[in-house]
């Protein structure tokens, strides 16, 4: 019987480190791919000199457009930062929720929910470095229905994270993980 303990225990300390791995490759995929496109955005696109008026940008679909944003606060514009102290508190705070995210993500047992700390943690990173090399988050995703305008600009990172989000929450309440009758005793 406690060679079938150690032999759980082993494959549950595999599964955990392979989770570790993916989670951290995704995470590190997230950021690459959000900074690729945020340089693409600012830099060949040069959106920031297109988007000097609400009807400006680069309009892709007749619900989505490329419209240079610079995002001072965190999410939804909460926590505006009007100062360069205020800049460095909201690169420390998103910092230490990601250190929370990649802990919870180092420890997961669960593949997916694992893949959707990644997401999160790599969307988290791309805005944290965009903080901290300009001041500013770079959004640049408009979807909209006319001028009916339900999403903030966004980008790939807020993205991520967005999905990373509801995936745990759609596991968190439509899954649960069932007991066995000996378990409940």
């Amino acid at each position: 019987m406690a060679e079938a303990r150690a032999g759980t225990k082993r494959s549950a300390d595999g599964d955990v480190r392979r989770n570790r791995t993916i989670g951290l490759a995704v995470a590190a995929a997230v950021l690459v791919v959000d900074q690729i496109v945020k340089w693409i955005v600012v830099h060949p696109l040069r959106l920031e000199a297109r988007s000097a008026f609400p009807e400006d940008g680069i309009h892709i679909a007749p619900f989505f457009r490329f419209f240079f944003t610079p995002n001072r606060g965190v999410s939804m514009g909460f926590l505006t930062a009007e100062s360069q102290a205020m800049r460095w508190i909201l690169v420390l705070l998103t910092a230490g929720i990601s250190a929370f995210v990649l802990a919870w993500m180092w420890r997961e047992k669960r593949r997916d929910d694992a893949l959707a700390l990644a997401l999160v943690l790599g969307g988290a990173l791309g805005n944290i470095l965009d903080r901290v090399r300009l001041g500013y988050v770079v959004d640049f995703a408009d979807l909209h229905f006319g001028d009916i305008h339900p999403f903030l600009v966004f980008n790939v990172g807020d993205a991520a994270i967005t999905i990373g989000v509801l995936l745990l929450l759609v596991r968190a309440l439509l899954t649960r993980d069932r007991k066995t009758p000996s378990e409940d005793k």
